[in-house]
Order: structure tokens, then C-alpha cells, then sequence
């Protein structure tokens, strides 16, 4: 088969797994990016409110149903699926109905949550205007779904494109879209939240910078990484910043090392580097323009979860003293289970092998660090917060597979292998 084929069938496969888990997927955050959705749809505050509420409960009254199933007590006892649907049905409706009686209307989300909080999603367009076709046409549950599945596999596809315009084989470079679909990165992008598109955004401005490096496509590949930074600002805004700042950093990493090594400076380089410089700096201008919450905003939503309580007087101090708390515990959890220490040793292992691209690679994979230095709550929904640095072994173990492929020797055709003709 060609190559587009094993692609389009690996994408296929992943699709149909997909469908033993339709709901479930929500965190409480996918609430705020549906009801988006549903209000660039024309549908009204309340209208928004009853359509999501209906789905988030629906979800977690599915899993309740489940976990109760496999519960070697209770597995007996009555379906606890409606009363679990009824208590966040009315939990939910209280809240939302408080907060429009005292006048909270404003903006597309539905107010589950205080004005200051909802002004964090109001100003990240992006996943719900991707969400807008797919609930139209399917629904709300297949719609949420359907959209989880084509932002998923086009990562995937990604990864290939990128490995392929490396040179690497197509066998390698299927494994690196495999590797997107059953690591972490590839369950993280199902969920109806921003991690897949910013995963996809970040695959596409790595292609740009292969493009740019080893196609030699350098109008092709700096147009592309433009585009995934633009796109990245209205996803969430953050998150340009970091990319735009590491593709500057790796940039300049390599050439102080060029330099510090008597080398001739790479041809290319620039290209993508000054771009993600360009990226930061047109990122923090237009924010401030927009009057977009400050990362002192973001300190304090963090500090009073979520603004429920009063402001802190000194926050950065706090915040601070919380990352040495949180990065401790973090290394002492990943000691205790260290499959994804590993697969970063082994992501750089890979990224090596191209020590230019490998630059913008680690860059890139930095920005999932850069993400959860931002947010150092250990107990928020797993690991989706650091999850971009996922891509460091998804690219990074076919590189590093590389070598052992070529070495391969296929026995003579006709004859089996260690036997004579």
C-alpha cells in the first residue's frame, strides 16, 4: 500500500478504539469551551447552559455506572446512574441560575463559574469555533466526540509529515504517529479541552521548521510556523508566548554553539528563530492591547482556586514557594513510575541524531515544562497540563530508531535465513 494509505488507515484504526469511550472525557473546564460553542451557534445563555450541563452530567453519570460495575461491593446494587445525573443536573443549574439572576450575561461562555474566572476562556476562541461545525451537524455528545477524533488524527499525521520531511523512512515514520496516538498525548487530545489543538499547532510549527531545515523549503516552512503561532493566540494565548520563545531560544542556542566551536552557522536557522521571536513579541503587545488577564490574573486564579476566596497580598512569593513544592512531589512520583523520564532520555537520545531540527524539537517539548510551571497543582486532571512534551519522544524514538533500521539485513529472497541455496 502507499504510504498515504497505512496513514489514513492508522488514523482509521485509532477512530473506531475511540468509540468505547464516546462520553466520559470531560474535565469541569469543558464546560466553559462547549457552552462557547453552542453560543457562536446562536443558541442563548440559557439555551448554551441546558445543552452542556445535559452532556457534562450525562458523562458523569456514565461513569459512574461503570465504575460501579467493576466495584467488587457494590457491583450488585441499583444503577447508580440516575441519581448521579439528577444531583449535577441540579447542582450545575443552581449555580449557572445565581450567577444570570445577578446579572453575570456578559461574553459568549455560560457563567458557571465567577466573571474573572470565565474571562480566562472568553478570550481563547479557538477550540470553540472548531467545536461550532461539529455540534452543529451531529450533536452535542457525537459532535464533542467527532471533533476530539479529527484534531487527534491530525496530529498524527503530523508527526508523520514531519518525521517524512526528515528523511526518515516510512515504517519510522508511522511509528512516530502510532507513538502520537498511544502515548499520553494522544488520550490528552481526545479530551474536549485546548491540549489537542495546542498539540497540533506545535506539530505544524515543527514541520515548518523542517520544512525550513531540511526540505529546504524556506518561504513554504516560515509561512507555516507564522500560521500555527497566530492560530496558537487564539487557542490560548500562553502558549504562543512559550513556542515563540523556545523556537527563539533554540535558535540562539545553536548558533552561540556554532560559534563557540569555530562552525560555520547553520543556513536556515534564522528563518524559524526569528519568527518565533517575532511570535513573543506580537503576542505579548497584542494581549495587552486586547486587555487580555495578566499572568498576575492567572497567579491569583490559581492561589484562591479560582477566585473563591480573597485575593493574596503577596503572590508571587506563594507562587514560587509552591514550584519548589510541586516540582519536588512531581520528581518523587515520576521516580516512583519513570516510563516518561524515560521517554524523554530516549526523545533526546533521538533528537541528537538532528541536532538542528533536535533543537527546535527539545524547544518545543519545553513549552509542555514552561505550561505546568504555570499551573503547579498537582491534582489538575493528570498530566494534560505538561502534555506537549510528549512530542519529544513521539519525534524524537524514530530518530533514534533510525540507525538500527538501516542495519537491518533482509536474508535472500528464496532461501531461509542461515541456510544455504
Amino acid at each position: 500500500m502507499r504510504p498515504r494509505t497505512w496513514v489514513l488507515l492508522l488514523a482509521a484504526v485509532f477512530a473506531v478504539l475511540q468509540l468505547a469511550n464516546v462520553t466520559g472525557r470531560d474535565t469541569p473546564d469543558s464546560k466553559n469551551y462547549l457552552s462557547y460553542a453552542l453560543s457562536l451557534s446562536g443558541a442563548d445563555k440559557r439555551e448554551a447552559a441546558a445543552a452542556t450541563i445535559d452532556h457534562f452530567c450525562a458523562g458523569r453519570a456514565a461513569i459512574a455506572h461503570r465504575e460501579q460495575n467493576v466495584d467488587v461491593v457494590r457491583f450488585h446494587a441499583p444503577d447508580p446512574a440516575p441519581r448521579v445525573l439528577r444531583e449535577c443536573r441540579d447542582q450545575e443549574w443552581r449555580q449557572v441560575q445565581a450567577r444570570l439572576a445577578a446579572g453575570q450575561t456578559g461574553g459568549h461562555t455560560v457563567p458557571f463559574m465567577p466573571e474573572r474566572f470565565m474571562r480566562i476562556f472568553e478570550v481563547r476562541p479557538g477550540y470553540p469555533v472548531l467545536l461550532v461545525p461539529f455540534v452543529t451537524l451531529f450533536g452535542v455528545t457525537w459532535g464533542v466526540w467527532a471533533a476530539g477524533v479529527v484534531v487527534t488524527c491530525a496530529g498524527g499525521v503530523l508527526a508523520f509529515l514531519v518525521l517524512r520531511t526528515l528523511s526518515v523512512s516510512v515504517p519510522l515514520a508511522l511509528t512516530g504517529q502510532a507513538l502520537f496516538f498511544v502515548l499520553p498525548s494522544g488520550a490528552t487530545a481526545m479530551r474536549p479541552m485546548t491540549e489537542g489543538l495546542l498539540l497540533v499547532l506545535t506539530l505544524a510549527a515543527l514541520w515548518g521548521c523542517a520544512l525550513v531545515l531540511e526540505g529546504g523549503r524556506r518561504r513554504k516552512g516560515v509561512a507555516v510556523v507564522a500560521a500555527a503561532l497566530c492560530a496558537l493566540f487564539t487557542v490560548k494565548h500562553s502558549q504562543a508566548l512559550f513556542l515563540g520563545l523556545c523556537l527563539a531560544g533554540a535558535g540562539a542556542v545553536i548558533a552561540v554553539r556554532r560559534r563557540w566551536r569555530g562552525l560555520p552557522p547553520v543556513a536556515g536557522v534564522v528563518a524559524p528563530a526569528g519568527v518565533g521571536c517575532a511570535g513573543a513579541l506580537g503576542t505579548v503587545l497584542l494581549a495587552r492591547l486586547l486587555h487580555y488577564p495578566s499572568m498576575s490574573e492567572s497567579v491569583q486564579d490559581l492561589l484562591t482556586d479560582h477566585f473563591a476566596r480573597p485575593d493574596r497580598e503577596r503572590p508571587w512569593r506563594e507562587f514560587f514557594q509552591l514550584q519548589g513544592n510541586f516540582w519536588t512531589e512531581w520528581l518523587r512520583r515520576q521516580l516512583w513510575e519513570p516510563l516518561f523520564p524515560a521517554c524523554l532520555a530516549a526523545g533526546v537520545l533521538g533528537a541528537r541524531r538532528r541536532p538542528v531540527f533536535g533543537a527546535f524539537l527539545v524547544g518545543a517539548a519545553c513549552t509542555g515544562i514552561l505550561n505546568q510551571a504555570g499551573h503547579p497543582d498537582i491534582n489538575i486532571w493528570g498530566d494534560r497540563l505538561i502534555t506537549l512534551a510528549w512530542l519529544l519522544p513521539v519525534l524524537g524514538v524514530p530518530l533514534l530508531l533510525e540507525p538500527l533500521v538501516r542495519r537491518v539485513v533482509v536474508p535472500a529472497q528464496g532461501a531461509p535465513a542461515g541456510l544455504p541455496h
